[in-house]
């Protein structure tokens, strides 16, 4: 990870939260009951509020064992997990229950507790708040294994409608079933396209395993990344929030749940990803996003991890040649043979205007962002689009610029972003001058 491509603290502030993010935007972050019902007047899904206190009178009239088995008492306006009490079943005796920590509280302590968040004893700058009860979300079962008593959540930060990265955090014993890294959780490093975690962060560390357990933390597929994904980008598009974190609980039953959003989200998700903030930012701030699934695809397409990130250190490296064979795919699935040439002068493959468009490939809605170019002719702009293709049996997936390449050799070149994992060896296999590729227009099969 390069420093200069690390997103400090002033810079966070300076550069992003403060530029793009409303007052409005601000405010609504800051309260939880104000998030709440943004994202309920959305439809977007959240878990439910059973009751509000805003005066001590709302508290001594409330009939406190009309509650559920399991709810969650929190602050409207507390920081970093502080003030919340999680309550997971009843105890037999009636009017006390057990938390997440298997402590047994009663109605007293409820009172008391809530009394203390009306003073302002967990808002910032101790102002007076708002206490609230809320949906318990239990753990789903893909995270059971890994997480301690309490419910993962999954952060994402969305800039400019494009999620830029991702974490997955993992409640321990240290932080008492909290989902919170600075309490002692697990920070995992998600990958965008896939929704499958890469590395882990113990207390600012670089892990590989479940603390006290020999459980890989690389590895682990989160269900309904897709879905996680839109709902993640379509929380900045309710908020008033041009750089945000969102924070999603996955329901067992119900599905993605946003928990919170955050105007000035944590930094340390830096360290789980092994990757700079700042650079991922700055790639996406001049783009024209046009909806949720634009935002969704253009993150897949840019932030996803490499190949070569993903092969088996087992696993024979493959050789290819200068000169390759390779299968394109179409809009609606169906492949062609073309020829291909392997640059590794070129960073990004670039694919012929009129075979992309043959393929259906062209189409608006696989048009990603258009790239300005620098020619002869002056400065123009080109479509970068999704593209996927078999190299030597390997199936990629990539981004590709159009440009006009019907009078050379081969349709498509590619870059060497797509050959990490792969050996080029000139001469091998090299086809002779005089062959002749597969037409253009070849049928689609």
């Amino acid at each position: 990870m390069k420093v200069s491509s690390v997103l400090g603290l002033n810079a966070r502030t300076k550069l992003f939260s403060y530029p793009y993010n409303s007052k409005k935007g601000k405010r609504i972050a800051r309260s939880k009951i104000s998030t709440y019902r943004v994202l309920k007047k959305a439809q977007i899904p959240t878990p439910a509020i059973f009751k509000r206190f805003r005066t001590t009178h709302d508290v001594y009239d409330f009939n406190w064992d009309s509650l559920p088995a399991s709810f969650a008492v929190k602050p409207s306006r507390g920081l970093g997990g502080e003030g919340i009490i999680v309550v997971k079943k009843r105890a037999k005796e009636l009017g006390f229950w057990i938390t997440i920590q298997k402590k047994r509280i009663g109605v007293g302590d409820l009172k008391l507790h809530v009394m203390d968040i009306l003073e302002g004893a967990y808002s910032l700058g101790n102002y007076p708040d708002v206490a609230f009860i809320q949906e318990f979300v239990d753990r789903h079962n893909a995270f059971r294994k890994y997480s301690f008593r309490g419910t993962p959540d999954i952060r994402i930060i969305v800039f400019n409608k494009v999620p830029v990265m991702a974490m997955l955090r993992l409640p321990t014993k240290e932080s008492g079933g909290r989902a919170n890294l600075h309490q002692g959780a697990l920070g995992l490093g998600v990958d965008i396209t896939t929704g499958i975690t890469t590395k882990a962060v113990y207390n600012s560390n670089l892990i590989r395993y479940k603390p006290g357990t020999e459980r890989k933390l690389n590895g682990i597929k989160i269900p309904q990344w897709e879905e996680i994904l839109k709902i993640a980008v379509s929380c900045q598009e309710v908020s008033s929030l041009g750089y945000l974190g969102v924070d999603i609980v996955l329901h067992p039953e119900k599905g993605p749940m946003v928990l919170e959003l955050n105007s000035q989200p944590g930094l340390q998700i830096q360290l789980a990803n092994m990757a700079g903030l700042k650079k991922r930012l700055e790639r996406v701030e001049d783009l024209h996003v046009r909806d949720v699934e634009h935002g969704v695809n253009i993150g897949k397409a840019l932030f996803g991890e490499r190949f070569a990130g993903r092969v088996k250190k087992d696993k024979e490296v493959k050789k290819i040649s200068v000169w390759e064979e390779i299968t394109l795919v179409s809009d609606t699935g169906k492949k062609v043979r073309v020829l291909a040439k392997v640059d590794t002068g070129a960073w990004r493959t670039s694919i012929d205007k009129e075979l992309a468009a043959k393929l259906g490939i062209l189409k608006k809605e696989n048009i990603l962002w258009m790239r300005k170019i620098r020619t002869s002719l002056g400065v123009v702009e080109r479509p970068v689009i999704n593209l996927k293709y078999y190299l030597s049996g390997t199936k990629i997936s990539t981004i590709a610029s159009i440009s006009n390449r019907t009078k050379m050799r081969a349709p498509i070149i590619i870059g060497r972003r797509d050959i990490q994992g792969f050996l080029v060896v000139p001469g091998i296999e090299d086809k002779p001058h005089h062959w002749v590729p597969p037409k253009w227009n070849a049928t689609i099969n």
